[in-house]
């Protein structure tokens, strides 16, 4: 197996970071092992005092996409993962490379986690935006409305007209964060050309307006992200463009209509979120969740879903530990985010971690809290989202 500890912490560059990973670039020697792909570790919150994980643990996320989630999108639309040890003085080389990127990470992040140098491996993955070409990473969100028929009275009305994302927006603005009101995942998701491009000037505007703060959005230029400020070197690589906007949404366009991955997404995450989170709640009663689900019980899972994914067996407390994995797993195709390449012409599906049971409850009160903040609008004021990808 290959070995970080072979290359100096200097010959990884930052590139980017989630909620759980961060990740970096190769910019070192030559290397068969190393060139083309991109580093992915975990990190930790700042004051996580917990046992660090003991002995040469693999990354759960390469087992979990290679047993689980290529059942589900074909392996064609996903980064290849492969197990990765630190080496010797692990905790050290992490150290360094820690220090060297930290100046790099955005201030926010940097307020509440870090790299977590106690483990001894990571995830090298396929390098999907170092090219020579542009490479744009959109984080499409919820592409449905949910089903009326396991929601309150109070907030059925709410709910089965405005999305997800759209109310979570609002409540977002109003706690003072950078937010794109004007996007709407379901227009993204929509296949219509008129709709698909509406998408797509609204997460500009707002990676603009907000200065790159909006996570929605993100531009790469020959294996670099960029800022809006950088947002003319775009013109060199779209051919015949003059604006850096009008460019990239049109070049953007035609792959994101005929790629299956958006649909694919959509799809499982509506038949796997039969219930909504209120239809859960109301069947976990006092014992949310349960333990987290071993491999094994993730692929017996999957089998039974595949086997009919439509409908879901009914909203019983026998069949509870069906519908949490289901929400827990429709979780994970809520939060992914998809790599679109010009002029390759390609889309690929990242960050498809697993979700840890534990986080039901949070969920659920955020709900209840996205939902209370929407409702206090005028009815008259909220937004209409048109689900029209129900396939």
């Amino acid at each position: 197996m290959a070995c970080l500890a072979d290359t100096h912490p200097a010959d990884w560059s930052y590139l980017s970071e989630g909620g759980a990973t961060i990740v970096f670039s190769y910019k070192g020697p030559p290397s068969p092992i190393f060139e083309g792909n991109v580093l992915r570790l975990r990190k930790c919150t700042l004051n996580d005092e917990s046992t660090p994980p003991l002995g040469p643990e693999i990354d759960p996320a390469v087992d979990f996409q290679k047993k689980c989630i290529e059942r589900l999108i074909p392996a064609a639309y996903l980064p290849r993962l492969e197990p990765v040890a630190v080496g010797p003085n692990a905790d050290a080389w992490l150290a360094a490379l820690a220090a060297q990127c930290e100046p790099r990470r955005p201030y926010e992040r940097r307020q509440k986690d870090r790299i977590d140098v106690r483990r001894p491996r990571a995830v090298l993955a396929t390098d999907l935006v170092g090219s020579q070409g542009i490479a744009v990473e959109i984080k499409p969100k919820w592409g449905f409305l949910p089903s009326p028929t396991h929601l309150s009275d109070l907030t059925r009305p709410v709910k089965t007209r405005t999305c997800r994302f759209c109310m979570h927006s609002h409540l977002k603005a109003q706690q003072g964060d950078s937010v794109s009101l004007d996007y709407c995942p379901l227009d993204l998701y929509s296949g219509d050309e008129s709709r698909v491009m509406k998408a797509l000037n609204a997460l500009w505007d707002a990676w603009k307006e907000s200065d790159g703060a909006v996570n929605n959005l993100k531009v790469f230029v020959r294996g670099n992200k960029i800022d809006p400020a950088e947002q003319h070197s775009i013109l060199d690589m779209v051919s015949g463009a003059t604006d850096p906007k009008e460019g990239l949404t049109s070049a953007l366009l035609p792959v994101l209509i005929n790629t299956p991955v958006l649909r694919t997404i959509s799809r499982l995450q509506r038949t796997l979120d039969a219930l909504d989170i209120e239809g859960l709640a109301a069947l976990w009663g006092c014992a949310p969740g349960g333990a987290d689900p071993t491999l094994a019980e993730w692929g017996d899972f999957i089998s039974t879903y595949l086997a009919a994914p439509a409908p879901s067996p009914p909203a019983d407390p026998a069949h509870l530990r069906y519908h949490v994995l289901a929400y827990i797993l429709s979780a994970t195709f809520k939060d992914c985010s998809v790599i679109v390449r010009v002029p390759d012409g390609t889309a690929s599906v990242i960050d498809l971690d697993v979700k840890d049971v534990g986080r039901l409850p949070r969920w659920e009160r955020l709900d209840r809290e996205i939902v209370a903040a929407y409702t206090a609008i005028p009815e008259k004021n909220r937004k209409c989202c048109l689900d029209g990808s129900k396939s």
